[in-house]
């Protein structure tokens, strides 16, 4: 083959490849479709490892696989700004103001979303089941404070799914207005939960407490009254949002505080393949027995399924009865997963699967597999 020849050919197959390109962003159009209806972020780098995985050992020529590779990853990089291109309107609903943890959250799960604020955690849930927002991110338990028992009662209630689970490292600074001092701080305000976080510091300096409905709020209430006296316990990036100035840092108790944000929308995920340390989410409540918890417990464990979380809440329509909510390891969709809930549902007056995460998934990146 001479020079001429080569580069027709060259020339036929860009024009394959062209052809190719197009049906492939296609793909990558129902893809972003997808992960819109059911909340899911664009990131997925688990898939991105398995796609290089299993198209890079069908070239056998050791020299040539590198490069394919990397015509791999070039190709996946562009996918995916295409997504982020076609995703840039999807609507993320949080309870707060801006710079509150939930918008941090929200923000680094769906960096090309709209963030979208609501005063309550209900509200932010009713708009993605109305369907004024795509997707809701919403805190469900902090690794010192516990759980956060209303949007628990909000599974436990509504129809949305929960296609995600996500940890977000907390780390609470104290802020004051211009001009303030530490020394002249008497009074700090926050959400509850900060408050307790920040517990043994509050005491420490015999602050009195003053509760908001998220340290955002705080902090933007500390800058409108404009008092040398009190401080906001909020986030470093909240300063900057509201003009105050950080009097002190890291003052939470807990250095590893984190908090699990779940993000819901009105479909569910099913992914053909599920993750390793994958889990679900199962909410149930027991016959009015002795040993009805043990029954529930019992068929869980006969299906060798491990439960990594089980709490009681009560149910505010029977006042001192209780519903379960439980974490779960596995796939609950496997032929022993469906059997397991079977089982499960004619035991119990209640049963249902609320959602699947993947364990140990950080917001601090960005992206699905943060």
């Amino acid at each position: 083959m001479n020079l001429k020849e080569a580069r027709e050919q060259i020339s036929l197959l860009d024009t394959e490849m062209a052809e190719l390109f197009i049906r492939r962003m296609e793909a990558a159009r129902e893809i972003a479709e997808y992960k819109r209806e059911r909340g899911l972020p664009i990131e997925d780098r688990e898939q991105e490892v398995r796609v290089i995985e299993s198209h890079g050992s069908r070239i056998g020529d050791e020299a040539m696989r590198s490069f394919y590779i990397q015509f791999l990853q070039n190709t996946m990089d562009v996918s995916k700004r295409w997504q982020h291109r076609l995703m840039s309107g999807v609507q993320i609903a949080y309870c707060g103001v801006e710079g509150a943890f939930a918008c941090i959250a929200a923000e680094r799960i769906f960096p090309d979303g709209t963030m979208v604020p609501y005063t309550s955690f209900e509200a932010a849930y009713e708009s993605v089941a109305r369907g004024d927002c795509d997707a809701a991110v919403l805190p469900i338990e902090n690794s010192y404070a516990g759980e956060v028992g209303q949007v628990i009662d909000l599974m436990f209630s509504g129809s949305l799914c929960v296609n995600g689970v996500y940890d977000l490292s907390v780390v609470h600074s104290l802020l004051g207005v211009p001009g303030a001092h530490f020394e002249d701080i008497q009074r700090v305000i926050s959400h509850p939960q900060a408050l307790a976080q920040c517990r043994d510091y509050i005491q420490e300096h015999g602050f009195e407490t003053i509760s908001a409905a998220n340290t955002a709020m705080a902090a933007q209430k500390v800058a409108e009254q404009g008092d040398v006296h009190m401080a906001a316990i909020a986030s470093r990036e909240t300063a900057d949002l509201y003009g105050l100035r950080v009097l002190d840092h890291d003052i939470n108790e807990s250095k590893t505080n984190t908090t699990r944000f779940a993000v819901f929308s009105r479909v569910e995920s099913r992914a053909p393949e599920k993750k390793r340390g994958s889990a679900f989410l199962l909410l149930f409540t027991v016959k009015d027995e002795v040993g009805g918890l043990a029954k529930a417990i019992n068929i869980i464990s006969a299906y060798d399924f491990n439960m990594r979380v089980l709490r009681s809440r009560p149910m505010k329509e029977l006042p001192w009865h209780y519903y379960f909510y439980a974490e779960v390891e596995g796939d609950d969709t496997s032929e022993k997963g469906r059997r397991m809930i079977g089982a499960l549902k004619g035991s119990c007056p209640m049963a249902k699967v609320v959602g699947h995460y993947t364990a140990a998934v950080n917001a601090q990146q960005g992206g699905e597999s943060i």
